[in-house]
């Protein structure tokens, strides 16, 4: 199994300048990587360097918090699209799937892929559930019923992802649990394992569970574990 086609390479550090966006880019150029997740003011520089290769431009909406207005994150989601992001990765309300208000989620949702399918029909939409906090002290049940929430909100909206983490919530990244959990809910769509993937073993694991899409910053690392030693590394 080939890694390197199932990993978004992400950089998304706050001190994060051109320089360490290039770098990433180049990384993704040189390992076949699926795409260049970054926050949205490098969305123009990340789509033009990858304008003829296959690697897409991702943004993240919202990020890392959610807790803005849905407008904002549409205008958001609009304004990167509009300046080469080939997919977003946009942040749930929390609040919300704590709660289990699956119709308040969903509407929530529907603002952002309304929106940015206007502008691009083919853009690919990820929304980002938190899965650790929505896991985190309580029984497995509750946690299931949140996840099985965010999931349905996600179907029901028109998203194509569901992803774990933005790897900044302090309740931690992607588990195996959580990754079928949420294939278990949301079985027409695709799974994105983010937070704390840092090995080949790592994301072995989340594929295994059921994941498609992988969120790593040690991407590189991991690609040069799968290829071992033969491969000089």
């Amino acid at each position: 199994m080939n890694l390197a086609p199932m990993i978004d390479h992400t950089i998304l550090a706050a001190d994060a300048g051109p320089d360490d966006v290039q770098r990433v880019v180049e990384e993704a150029l040189t390992h076949g990587f699926a795409s260049v997740c970054v926050n949205g003011n490098y969305v123009p520089q990340v789509a033009a360097a990858l304008r003829d290769a296959p690697a897409k431009a991702c943004g993240v909406v919202g990020f890392p918090l959610g807790v803005m207005k849905n407008t904002v994150k549409a205008i958001e989601a609009s304004s990167i699209i509009k300046d080469g992001a080939d997919e977003i990765d946009f942040v749930a309300h929390l609040p919300t799937i704590l709660s289990r208000d699956t119709e308040a989620l969903k509407q929530q949702f529907l603002e952002i892929t309304r929106t940015a399918r206007a502008v691009s029909p083919g853009v690919v939409i990820k929304v980002i559930i938190e899965s650790a906090a929505l896991m985190k002290d309580v029984a497995e049940s509750e946690a299931e019923a949140r996840i099985a929430c965010a999931c349905q909100a996600a179907t029901e909206s028109g998203c194509d992802f569901v992803k774990t983490s933005t790897g900044f919530h302090p309740a931690g990244g992607a588990s195996v649990e959580a990754v079928r959990l949420m294939k278990k809910h949301a079985p027409d769509l695709q799974v994105k394992a983010s937070g704390g993937i840092r090995t080949y073993d790592d994301a072995e694991r989340m594929i295994d569970a059921g994941a498609t899409r992988l969120g790593c910053s040690a991407s590189v690392a991991i690609v040069q574990q799968q290829a071992g030693p033969a491969a000089g590394y």
